[in-house]
């Protein structure tokens, strides 16, 4: 089993290991499992991400003089992108240097 990501071999299980994880897991349900563990991973990646994000942007925005602020995570994420102050990570760090 591999793990891609923009057709780029990003891990392999070799069939060892497999066996190994299909000691605890159903062999019929292994790949379901495997892919559930992923969409996981990338879920709970975003949210942490998200709160952090929101964290650091929703009293900014206020102290600003937003009367209200958007629900949703895509408008909320979007309101926050085109903010003229908005930096990502790289600019950031590109600042600092």
């Amino acid at each position: 089993m591999k793990l891609q990501i923009d057709n780029e071999d990003i891990w392999e299980l070799l069939p060892w290991q497999e066996a190994v994880i299909k000691n605890d897991i159903l062999e019929e349900e292994f790949v379901d499992h495997m892919k559930r563990i992923a969409r996981w991973v990338w879920e709970h990646k975003f949210e942490q991400c998200f709160k952090r994000f929101r964290q650091e942007w929703e009293p900014r925005l206020i102290t600003e003089g937003a009367q209200t602020l958007p629900t949703s995570q895509e408008a909320f994420a979007n309101l926050v992108f085109s903010h003229p102050d908005y930096k990502n990570r790289s600019a950031r760090e590109a600042e600092r240097q």
